[in-house]
């Protein structure tokens, strides 16, 4: 019972920090210092990944009309936007998927720690305040999803490559900043942040698998379980705050919290590691 309480305090974690541009990793690192799942390493790796499905489903559900490119109403037909998204979306997980599946032992074995974390927190931190800034004055130039050009989906999947390699940068955070440097709106960089996570998440919960098969114990698996249900409630709810948060507001408070956090996580490991 204990332990299957500490999966939902991990479920809450992971579905208020997928989302937010804060890095779930680094929550995770520093959850797991206070509240340790009793599990094996090799399973501990899997829930790290795994139990992202369940936020994810919670953008599919959340945004269905707007990735699902089929209309089978009166009249079915193929919605070409939507086709036309799903490409461009492609085009932006191409880097990653391609450098995940070739180093993905290698940067996770020189990056995932304390140190490149915390740096990470922070420094992605201080570009969402200066980037925001630089905005200020400044109107967006791509105000709809159809707007995106092929070429500025796979600029937005370098950036996505980068909270590959860095533990800490944080997915959202780094294609959200790589969007917003080329003058994509708040909201919009969000959605495409949102639908790139659907294929990269389902692509690394199923490296993992293969990695490890599925050779765990029951009550590993009912750990992984209710972390994912709780990892989607909690996703809905914060998926909508988020939207409506970033319609009237900058990210700049997710910048300062960042650099506070990174510092709270270094600090501490130093401390007590």
């Amino acid at each position: 019972m204990l332990e299957i309480l500490k999966a939902v305090l991990f479920g809450i974690v992971e579905g208020i920090t997928e989302w937010l541009p804060i890095s779930s990793t680094g929550h995770m690192i520093l959850l797991n210092e206070f509240v340790a799942l009793d599990v094996s390493p090799e399973f501990w790796e899997v829930f790290l990944v795994v139990v992202q499905l369940g936020a994810i489903l919670a953008v599919v559900i959340l945004f269905w009309d707007k990735i699902f490119p089929f209309d089978l109403k009166k009249e079915p037909h193929i919605k070409k936007d939507i086709f036309s998204l799903w490409f461009k979306i492609v085009v932006a997980c191409v880097p990653a998927a391609v450098v995940g599946i070739l180093f993905d032992d290698i940067f996770n074995e020189l990056f995932y720690n304390y140190t490149c974390v915390s740096i990470a927190l922070i420094l992605f931190g201080v570009l969402f305040i200066v980037v925001e800034n630089r905005n200020q004055k400044s109107s967006p130039k791509i105000t709809e999803l159809s707007q995106l050009t092929y070429k500025q989906a796979a600029i937005i999947g370098i950036w996505q490559l980068i909270a590959g390699i860095f533990p800490g940068t944080s997915r959202s955070g780094a294609t959200i900043i790589g969007s917003l440097l080329m003058g994509v709106s708040r909201t919009i960089a969000a959605e495409f942040t949102f639908f790139l996570a659907i294929p990269v998440m389902f692509g690394v919960s199923l490296l993992k698998l293969i990695k490890f098969g599925l050779a765990f114990s029951v009550a590993e698996w009912t750990i992984l379980a209710v972390g994912m249900v709780v990892a989607f409630v909690v996703s809905v709810i914060v998926i909508r705050f988020f939207m409506g948060y970033i319609r009237k507001h900058d990210f700049k408070i997710f910048g300062w919290y960042r650099i506070v956090l990174g510092i709270l996580v270094l600090s501490y490991f130093m401390i007590f590691a």
